[in-house]
């Protein structure tokens, strides 16, 4: 089992930068797969990021490409998110996720998930 603990969520001006990060336990993250995934209200949950095990290998969503940055750091257990140039369509709450193999962008695909951060973008 992996237990995943999303932080560094809140209110943030548009044009602000976040940095959210996931602890995980129970298991080093080293063969995961991780993934950042966001859900507004009323929406789907949408993968915005997700990286292969060594971080080599990385998504990004087109709505994000070029202000968002994953991150891992598998000696400390922890994946990160770097959003620059918020915006309010950024609004949502942002989970964590792991799954065994090559990252997927489908939500189904993971078995592991944190209990989400929520992002707030004020105009």
């Amino acid at each position: 089992q992996v237990q995943l603990v999303e932080s560094g969520g809140g209110l943030v001006q548009a044009g602000g930068s976040l940095r959210l990060s996931c602890a995980a336990s129970g298991r080093t993250i080293g063969s995961y797969a991780l993934a950042w995934f966001r859900q507004a209200p009323g929406k789907e949950r949408e993968c915005v990021s997700a990286s292969n095990w060594s971080g080599s290998s990385t998504y990004y969503a087109e709505s994000v490409k070029g202000r968002f940055t994953i991150s891992r750091d598998n000696a400390k257990n922890t994946v990160y998110l770097q959003m620059n140039s918020l915006n309010a369509e950024d609004t949502a709450v942002y989970y964590c996720a792991a799954r065994g193999g090559f990252y997927r962008t489908i939500s189904d695909e993971y078995d592991y998930w944190g209990q989400g951060t929520q992002v707030t973008v004020s105009l």
